[in-house]
């Protein structure tokens, strides 16, 4: 019995399938104007690609864009100066405390005076107010002159004696929050090791930083350091993650650095210079000293340069310090991530992105979509249509026929579309498909014969009774349409101006049908093709699709292709051979020995060297029709030199119709539909 199991909607059911009939569609009609199949690839990763229902797929600018929203929301959302806006207040209220508990000595001092009075003697009474009183002027005087920064006045009441108690806790529990944001700022993991900062506690820290800086300072001489001996006596500052190795430990601590040096460049000017000077003045002179060479020996091995960066708050959140170095690292992240996603673009491979952290920063949703994303090339590559060699992608011959078959099929359909068909036969032999009209045989036919009209014939005749006797008149065979095997030539030209104008593009998607027409239909015919600009050369079907633009070539050298198209349709020894020419220009080259000469406007030995060409065609039985996209009064006069010539035709196409042109004048001439 069948089962079904039914579950909540969580989105990911209507995730999009990667159709790979789509995408090798979408792959050949790129491949159209851009050779570089690898390039194309990477493009649909990049800007994705519909779905085999028409959706368009997430892409790898859909993932920037979405980490880029992720940023843009923790920016929007925290005030990065509140943070020493917090500490501003809380020194603010050590220096409310500090001065009510001055003012509570005083009376209390006063009060206990008068309470007194009995036991002590005027002067002794006056002495001890005395003191009080001038221990208190001193203080406020000092509280008065405290200057205006809050890094100033940090510093300063480190050497302060407080006369309350409750303002000395708050300002050396504000001290401590100090040295561990100071620590944090060298390594937030350390001071997740240190339960507290007593003088015990920074003063390993501090033996911990000089024996780093040892190790630092030996591998720019060049020599080994004793990285087991230094995590075996500091590894307990590491937790359970240690680092395995020193690259390892620098890498971690210049990432700590700068987040906080980016904390730094995140503040305006004057909450900066204020945090500095704080955490500055939470550690001693030897600390700082050793903080400070640790820094630089880092940045001489491992620049931050790169890492650093001032982030444009513009929330209202709060944010302590520890959370900020938090939130720093998270953004430090998210700059790692994108900066995998923009490369693969020019690595042209998805195997450089961070899949866990993408995960962790966008959810599952996000790593399904770059699964997705790879799936594309495995889906072709599953399919047959592409293959890995030499670090590259390729077609497979079933990838080029398939892209073929597309490109025919769309010629096809616009032909439907325009209603263009239908074209009769005049000719009839044997050698093409079976026709319902019959005839009698003949010696030397094949023998497809019509066994009820045979028969009939031989009952018609016949006037005995049976056994049925049959004679050669008897006979009736079907009629085959006049299929003739044809040698084609399709002649591109791959002049400056065919690119520029978009003309070759539909010239390989013609000549792809075209291949992909004979393979199908007229298996018995051959086709070459030829591509020319300043020289010709012959090009593979299999190549053709990866032709592209290859920078500025002066010259239509229609001499040399037609030359080299007599030389291999003579190989082919077959009476019906045919020279396609697409073309959007006149000549402008010839050969000369062995070297192309160009000159624009054409020069006359140019013209006479083309125009022989095209008597040499014409003696060998080649006809030779034109496709030309332009129209221009001396290209016009030169093609119809050569029609006059050669008897064959010329035709105007544009982009759009030069295929349905081609392919209806090769049936059409298959079908012995002439002129």
């Amino acid at each position: 019995m069948r089962r079904y199991r039914y579950s909540e909607w969580d989105g990911s059911q209507d995730r999009p399938d990667v159709d790979a009939e789509k995408l090798i569609d979408e792959l050949g009609r790129n491949l159209m104007s851009d050779g570089d199949l690898s390039q194309i690839l990477n493009r649909m990763q990049q800007r994705g690609v519909r779905d085999g229902q028409g959706r368009w797929m997430p892409s790898i600018q859909d993932l920037i864009q979405r980490l880029r929203q992720r940023r843009q929301s923790q920016l929007d959302k925290y005030d990065l100066g509140s943070m020493v806006d917090e500490i501003r207040q809380k020194l603010e209220n050590i220096l409310k405390t500090e001065r009510e508990g001055i003012q509570r000595r005083l009376d209390e001092a006063r009060e206990k005076a008068n309470q007194n009075a009995d036991k002590l003697s005027p002067e002794e009474q006056k002495s001890l107010l005395k003191a009080v009183e001038d221990m208190a002027a001193r203080n406020l005087q000092k509280l008065d002159d405290l200057p205006p920064d809050i890094g100033g006045q940090v510093k300063e009441l480190s050497d302060y004696n407080f006369m309350d108690e409750d303002a000395r806790r708050q300002f050396q529990e504000l001290m401590d929050m100090l040295k561990k944001h100071a620590m944090e700022s060298y390594g937030q993991q350390l001071m997740q090791n240190v339960r507290n900062l007593d003088p015990a506690a920074l003063n390993a820290m501090k033996e911990m930083f000089k024996a780093l800086n040892q190790m630092l300072e030996q591998r720019m001489r060049g020599e080994e350091p004793d990285f087991e001996g230094f995590m075996q006596q500091f590894g307990g500052y590491f937790g359970p993650n240690p680092p395995q190795n020193l690259d390892e430990l620098i890498e971690r601590l210049q990432n700590q650095i700068a987040q906080a040096q980016s904390i730094l460049d995140s503040l305006s000017p004057k909450d900066r210079e204020a945090l500095q000077d704080m955490l500055r003045s939470a550690l001693d002179d030897e600390t700082q000293y050793e903080l400070a060479k640790l820094a630089a020996n880092l940045d001489t091995l491992f620049p931050t340069d790169d890492l650093r960066r001032q982030y444009p708050f513009a929330g209202e959140e709060s944010i302590s310090f520890s959370e900020a170095m938090k939130l720093m690292e998270k953004l430090q992240d998210m700059d790692k991530l994108e900066k995998q996603l923009k490369d693969s673009q020019y690595s042209r491979s998805l195997d450089d992105i961070d899949e866990k952290l993408l995960k962790e920063l966008l959810g599952d949703e996000a790593a399904a979509d770059l699964e997705k994303l790879r799936d594309l090339t495995r889906a072709l590559e599953a399919a047959g249509y592409i293959r890995r060699k030499d670090g590259r992608w390729e077609l497979t011959p079933r990838g080029i026929r398939r892209i073929g078959e597309k490109a025919l099929h769309d010629i096809f359909a616009q032909l439907r579309k325009d209603r263009i068909g239908g074209h009769n036969l005049k000719l009839k032999g044997a050698g093409g498909e079976k026709l319902e009209e019959t005839r009698k045989y003949e010696a030397g036919d094949d023998f497809d014969i019509d066994l009820q009209k045979t028969l009939m014939n031989a009952i018609c005749r016949e006037t005995q009774a049976p056994p049925l006797k049959l004679n050669v008149d008897d006979f009736e065979i079907f009629r085959r349409e006049g299929l003739t095997r044809t040698a084609v030539v399709i002649m591109l030209d791959m002049s400056l101006s065919m690119f520029l104008n978009g003309y070759f593009d539909a010239a390989k998607r013609t000549a792809i049908a075209l291949d992909a027409l004979m393979r199908s239909q007229y298996p018995k015919d051959t086709l070459h093709i030829i591509g020319f600009s300043r020289y010709a050369r012959e090009i593979k079907i299999k190549d053709l699709l990866y032709v592209r633009q290859g920078g500025f070539e002066q010259g239509t050298n229609l001499q040399h292709a037609l030359s080299l198209a007599g030389k291999l349709l003579a190989r082919q020894r077959c009476t019906n051979s045919q020279v396609i020419l697409i073309t959007d220009g006149e000549p402008t080259a010839h050969l000369e020995g062995a070297y192309a000469f160009f000159e624009y406007p054409p020069s006359l030995r140019t013209l006479q060297l083309t125009l022989r060409e095209v008597r040499n065609c014409t003696q060998k039985g080649i006809v030779i029709n034109t496709f030309m996209f332009d129209d221009t009064q001396f290209l016009s006069n030169f093609v119809d030199r050569m029609a006059y010539l050669n008897k064959g035709r010329v035709f105007f196409a544009n982009a759009d119709n030069l295929g349905k042109y081609v392919l209806v004048d090769y049936v059409a001439r298959k079908k012995k539909i002439l002129g």
